[in-house]
């Protein structure tokens, strides 16, 4: 741990009855070490707040608040990618839900089919949303392998 000998070396023990307790190289670099790891601890108001992304989350009603932030171009990165995983979840479950209901409308033998695939869509945007948010709470990373990538580069593209 640390290294307490009388470090003799030293100018300061040879003119003086004192012995001066020197560290060792290695006890000057842990704690050089942990005050850079306590630098690196961000601080409550620096962070962002776990609230902020649980409301970009939420099905359809998240898309608002995450297009407010990518308009405004402001916004942490964690922010940033939230928000552009959110609009692309519900642009796409809104796009896929209009389609398959225009679809149900227009065609008489595949209607019914087609609004058992649409309330799955909805169900499983619902549900992809609520892990997503579960996720975040538990503290892990709240992106979709390809989806979030997507997300950057098409919205990253055009709104950010």
């Amino acid at each position: 741990m640390e290294n307490l000998q009388p470090n003799h070396n030293s100018p300061a023990s040879e003119s003086t009855d004192t012995q001066t307790w020197g560290y060792s190289d290695r006890e000057s670099s842990v704690t050089a070490s942990s005050s850079y790891s306590q630098s690196l601890i961000p601080d409550e108001d620096s962070a962002t707040p776990k609230t902020q992304l649980l409301v970009y989350l939420i099905p359809v009603i998240g898309f608002f608040p995450s297009l407010w932030t990518l308009y405004r171009r402001q916004g942490s990165r964690e922010q940033l990618a939230a928000s552009r995983l959110s609009i692309t979840l519900a642009f796409t479950w809104f796009l896929g839900y209009f389609l398959l209901a225009t679809g149900a409308e227009n065609l008489e033998f595949f209607g019914l089919r087609l609004l058992i695939l649409n309330s799955f869509l909805t169900s499983g945007y619902f549900l992809v949303s609520v892990w997503l948010i579960f996720r975040l709470i538990q503290g892990k990373s709240h992106r979709l392998p390809g989806f979030s990538r997507f997300a950057e580069r098409v919205i990253g593209k055009y709104l950010s």
